[in-house]
């Protein structure tokens, strides 16, 4: 089952190229990095903040929040597996020995 991060990218998102030189992907990478996001994340936020006014004031990411509220109906099945899967499976074996 798809989580609701990967139905929002597969729904929500256009998937698009662009060409960095190396400076800038290096830049990229450091940043993204060191904010503990993807690249993808971080040219969003950047994207964000460039074309639609947005800051990094807290004014903005709540209204941002605010904006994503009914982003999925009622009737959509958003629950999560919170199971270990494979590598529960495979501790509790360990466990069992």
């Amino acid at each position: 089952m798809a989580t609701v991060a990967q139905r929002c990218t597969f729904w929500c998102m256009h998937r698009t190229n662009i060409y960095l030189t190396d400076a800038q992907r290096e830049a990229l990478a450091d940043r993204a990095r060191s904010e503990g996001t993807s690249a993808a994340e971080l040219i969003r936020r950047l994207i964000d903040r460039a074309l639609l006014g947005g800051g990094d004031d807290l004014a903005f990411d709540l209204s941002v929040i605010d904006a994503s509220f009914g982003a999925f109906s009622d009737d959509e099945d958003i629950s999560l597996d919170r199971s270990d899967g494979e590598r529960g499976a495979h501790l509790e074996g360990l466990s069992r020995r």
